[in-house]
């Protein structure tokens, strides 16, 4: 997730062993991680990520200065208790070593209750239940370091139906240091991946030692255990606000940071792409409806180290009566579930063709071709714009890994290799628009999109999916 391709593909070939290096996170957890400066004014630096959001003078109203204000609040990272940070260090250890993890709304009764309810809002900002205080749009330049918050609605060429809705307040993470098993990254405070941009990483092919490698699989499980909590939440009527909070809620209490809050802005830790949305859709107050389709792209960061995947579900009605209200008909209903569970299973047999390849020896760029064949087959059109990516202990990091034929990816894969593959296929045009919000990105055509991704890891005799699917899955459809 967060990577670009087409022409950004001709990575550099170099691989080296960094096992000297794999305990570096865990060497370094005393050191002071910044987290004070994201207590609610506006960032010391000149990042934007953390608190500088900034609103549209020339429109500012009494209503956009109290979102303002609430949204500064709510980025604070919230005082906790000892006994709280140790509860996050016991369920990070349990599941790393045991592959039990924490599910704090199912302990406390479930969301229906009110203990459970109580623990789904634990870090949402104050005052921000109500749906309407502190709750705006998010606008933004793809890719700039600033951001803003405005109550007005953007105006854009819409390519389709979906339209954005208002966005609540950035959800906090825990104050005390002594919470988590390795420093954050760098980005959770000043919003800007500096030590990613900058880290030999992004030219090298990475060799991972077996602790390095150990640390990834118990990110990717509980990566897994993240998605396949918030993915039993999804139903008509449920905002992907809604599937943002469980998100949060899950991976932070399991000791673990939600990798895409406050990366160069994004402003939830889950992207929720739906329909049109190709990838990177922001979780805003939209109720999910009968017949959609719903991206969730969930990365978690614990111990240091990243977890990567994304699956597309349907979502559909279960109640006969509502069923049988709607104006639409049975037959209609099951035509436009029959197309869309087309294009999700040709996007995810395009993962499983490409994952057949890896081994030894196999060259990334060998991989959109298989992509390509498998979409061309069935009609489809493949995503140039965005490519898969190395993954450890920087989110992105060499190499890139385009998921189109005739591409220029550079590089073989070798034993102790991890990488991302998350082939984006559309209905009609693989071309894409970004929306104002600087992040989400939807089919030129207004067509409907479907994603699927996997971490990956290169083994002596093949490939270990290290996000793999479970027992306790949710059917895709």
């Amino acid at each position: 997730m967060f990577d670009f391709g087409e022409d950004g593909d001709e990575g550099n070939t170099s691989s080296e062993d960094e096992s000297e290096e794999e305990d570096a996170p865990a060497r370094e957890a005393t050191r002071a991680t910044g987290e004070d400066d994201d207590r609610g004014g506006s960032s010391s630096s000149d990042s934007w990520g953390s608190d500088a959001e900034t609103e549209d003078d020339a429109r500012t109203s009494a209503n956009e200065n109290s979102a303002a204000a609430t949204a500064k609040a709510s980025t604070s990272i919230l005082e906790d208790t000892e006994a709280d940070a140790r509860a996050r260090v016991a369920a990070a250890r349990a599941g790393s070593s045991m592959n039990r993890w924490v599910d704090p709304i199912e302990d406390a009764g479930g969301i229906l209750s009110a203990r459970g309810a109580e623990a789904a809002r634990r870090w949402d900002a104050p005052g921000s239940e109500d749906g309407k205080t502190g709750w705006a749009y998010h606008l933004q330049t793809a890719g700039a370091r600033h951001h803003r918050r405005s109550s007005c609605a953007p105006k854009f060429a819409w390519t389709g139906s979906l339209r954005p809705h208002l966005v609540s307040p950035k959800r906090s993470v825990p104050s005390l240091h002594s919470g988590w098993l390795c420093p954050l990254p760098d980005y959770a405070t000043t919003g800007w991946p500096e030590e990613e941009f900058n880290s030999r990483w992004q030219r090298k092919l990475e060799v991972k030692s077996d602790a390095a490698m150990a640390k990834m699989r118990a990110a990717c499980r509980l990566g897994r255990h993240v998605m396949d909590t918030v993915a039993r939440a999804i139903a008509p009527g449920v905002t992907t606000d809604f599937l943002d909070r469980i998100c949060h809620v899950v991976t932070v209490s399991n000791g673990a940071y939600p990798s895409p809050r406050n990366y160069m802005g994004f402003p939830k830790s889950l992207c929720t792409s739906v329909n049109e949305t190709v990838c990177h859709g922001i979780p805003d107050a939209r109720p999910l409806e009968d017949g959609d389709i719903v991206n969730l792209d969930v990365t978690v960061c614990l111990d240091g180290y990243h977890g990567d995947l994304n699956e597309t579900y349907f979502v559909e009605s279960t109640d006969e009566e509502q069923i049988a209200s709607s104006s639409t008909t049975r037959e209609a209903r099951e035509a436009k579930k029959a197309r869309a569970v087309a294009l999700m299973r040709c996007a995810r047999e395009c993962l499983s063709d490409a994952i057949a390849l890896c081994a030894p020896g196999a060259r990334f760029r060998d991989l959109g071709e298989a992509i390509q064949a498998r979409a061309d087959r069935d009609g489809f059109g493949v995503v140039k714009d965005f490519c898969g990516h190395g993954i450890g202990t920087l989110f992105h990091c060499a190499p890139n890994v385009p998921h189109y034929a005739r591409n220029k990816a550079a590089g073989k894969m070798a034993p102790g290799m991890t990488f991302t593959i998350e082939p984006m296929v559309n209905e009609g045009s693989r071309k894409c628009v970004t929306w104002p919000d600087g992040w989400t990105a939807v089919t030129a055509d207004g067509g409907r999109s479907a994603q699927y991704e996997h971490t990956l890891a290169v083994t002596e005799t093949g490939v270990e999916i290290l996000t793999e699917r479970t027992e306790n899955s949710r059917p895709l459809w």
